[in-house]
């Protein structure tokens, strides 16, 4: 096992009656922006329990934040938190939400000039506003984690960073809220999820038995749960574990101590930023490309993600390696989503123009062991043609 170093102090409150705590858990001199995105939180009652728990309080909204939170939208929050000198952020909704919410914290009180370099020149983040989230629609797991992705329209990237200082100070679950959910976005946030956890347990082998078995018993949870949220987003105790699941795959706990591979997340975000395809879809694409394209370079812990996740044993060792490439596939269309180019649209050229946007940024190499070279993205994408 690699060294590590654990933090996390998101105080998170789980359930039904959880609304009723944000009363006590804001400090009554606080002036609160609230901010969600198209209006789902008047539909499903988190707006109206977010006013009746904080009557009397100094409330501002600021709605309309993008499924991709944007930059250019973000920094108009940013201004109307300094002109009505806001000094805590609620975050009501999904991830998007909650990612622009971190962004905007920390861009508020930025001294460094651009708050821009915070992504794209990862500039240190020295404080931030406090900040809080309602969250009502499982997938990011940014809910419990100190990370955020932000897209900027007129340059065409869509870059993270992370920082202590942007840590929820709490996070209230709330499944019932999440049953509402059409269901392309609960496909969406159980195929995030899944993705989430296999970025930091699909690499090599370090010795990490419990992280290996956590992070095996989320997948397993996710492959049990998801159809069953998938079927009917009502079904409360499905959708709960499913929304705990993807808390834990991004709270910190599933990454101490083993290496982590960032790159289908990176490789993906390009393609919502050239295509506007849903981020949990550009996961599913690229995913199956760099397992056949890395299969060797990873073949140890695909081959016990196959044992232990699809119970795959018998066959060769490149057999059982392709089952569990195909078993994962399976498992995504089964939720509707698909996983070629060819699926959404996507053009052969798109993968020159994801090249040079890597090339733009000075990205040669990445993944764990630096395995990942822009050679090997274009292999990948050219897999999902």
């Amino acid at each position: 096992m690699n060294d590590f170093e654990f933090y996390n102090p998101v105080r998170i409150l789980f359930g039904k009656e959880q609304l009723e705590k944000l009363d006590e858990l804001i400090p009554r001199n606080k002036k609160i922006m609230l901010l969600y995105g198209g209006g789902s939180i008047k539909r499903n009652g988190v707006y109206d329990g977010v006013k009746k728990y904080l009557a009397g309080r100094d409330i501002i909204e600021f709605s309309g934040i993008e499924p991709n939170p944007t930059y250019e939208k973000s920094m108009e929050a940013v201004e109307l938190a300094k002109k009505e000198k806001v000094d805590f952020l609620l975050a009501a909704g999904g991830g998007s939400v909650i990612d622009a919410t971190k962004f905007i914290a920390a861009a508020v009180p930025y001294k460094g000039g651009d708050p821009w370099d915070i992504l794209e020149k990862e500039a240190e983040v020295e404080e931030a506003l406090p900040l809080a989230d309602i969250l009502t629609l499982p997938a990011t797991g940014t809910e419990m984690n100190m990370n955020s992705v932000v897209s900027r329209k007129s340059t065409n990237d869509k870059l993270a960073f992370k920082a202590p200082a942007v840590f929820p100070q709490f996070s209230v679950l709330l499944p019932e809220a999440a049953g509402s959910l059409p269901q392309r976005q609960v496909a969406n946030g159980v195929v995030d999820a899944f993705v989430h956890v296999i970025e930091q347990y699909l690499t090599y082998p370090v010795n990490a038995p419990l992280q290996d078995r956590i992070a095996e018993s989320i997948l397993l949870t996710l492959i049990e749960e998801g159809p069953k949220v998938y079927a009917d987003p009502a079904d409360y105790d499905a959708m709960a574990n499913l929304m705990w699941s993807a808390t834990m795959a991004l709270n910190g706990v599933i990454k101490a101590g083993v290496p982590e591979d960032w790159s289908v997340h990176g490789i993906g975000h390009e393609l919502t930023v050239f295509h506007g395809i849903d981020h949990a879809r550009t996961l599913a694409i690229v995913l199956p490309g760099m397992w056949h394209v890395l299969k060797e370079e990873k073949k140890e812990k695909l081959l016990q993600y196959g044992e232990k996740v699809w119970n795959i044993t018998e066959g060769s060792d490149d057999e059982r390696a392709e089952k569990a490439i195909e078993k994962t596939v399976e498992f995504f269309e089964s939720l509707g989503i698909k996983t070629r180019f060819s699926d959404y649209n996507i053009p052969a050229e798109t993968i020159d123009r994801v090249v040079k946007n890597f090339e733009k940024r000075e990205w040669f190499e990445t993944g764990d062991r630096k395995l990942v070279t822009l050679d090997v993205v274009r292999k990948v994408l050219e897999d999902r043609l």
